[in-house]
């Protein structure tokens, strides 16, 4: 199986097959790791991506890195958090199978994710960090096309998080 792997630090400067972008429904670009994602890329990213028409809440299309030291980015919506009675979970899970199945679809061997709706998004982080890693584990599972998937978390909290549960998992 695709050995996952955690990383404390910036996602944008990873040297693997795609990244995946937090992004909002618009693809336009955000705050977080959306905007810093837009910003390394360059202008040609935001020029792709208004040719998507958006995307879905636990949805996920792809887009070439331009700039980024990655072939392709690929963008999901994940859930606002409201209490978590409006599927919040399902969609947050949807969120990774659905990028790993579109990394699948592009011969994508590595592929490194964010802390999908943790932001502003204010999904609560171990809540997050338990989906993350039982959504990638549950695909990995079925399908083994990957070298590497990594968790790439900007802060301590997440990444603390991160390291307590893939040691459980």
């Amino acid at each position: 199986m695709a050995k996952i792997e955690l990383i404390q630090g910036d996602i944008t400067k990873l040297e693997v097959d795609a990244i995946v972008n937090a992004a909002n429904k618009t693809l336009l670009g955000g705050g977080g790791v959306d905007g810093a994602i837009h910003r390394v890329a360059g202008p040609e990213l935001l020029a792709e991506c208004k040719t998507l028409n958006g995307c879905e809440t636990g949805e996920a299309k792809i887009t070439k890195g331009y700039k980024l030291p990655v072939k392709y980015v690929v963008h999901t919506v994940g859930p606002v958090w409201h209490g978590g009675n409006n599927n919040e979970p399902g969609l947050l899970a949807g969120c990774y199978k659905n990028c790993l199945k579109l990394a699948i679809d592009n011969d994508i061997r590595s592929i490194a994710f964010p802390n999908i709706s943790t932001g502003v998004y204010r999904f609560p982080k171990e809540i997050a960090a338990q989906i993350a890693i039982e959504s990638a584990n549950e695909f990995l599972k079925q399908i083994n096309k990957f070298d590497k998937v990594y968790f790439v978390c900007f802060d301590e909290e997440n990444f603390s998080l991160y390291q307590k549960k893939l040691s459980n998992s």
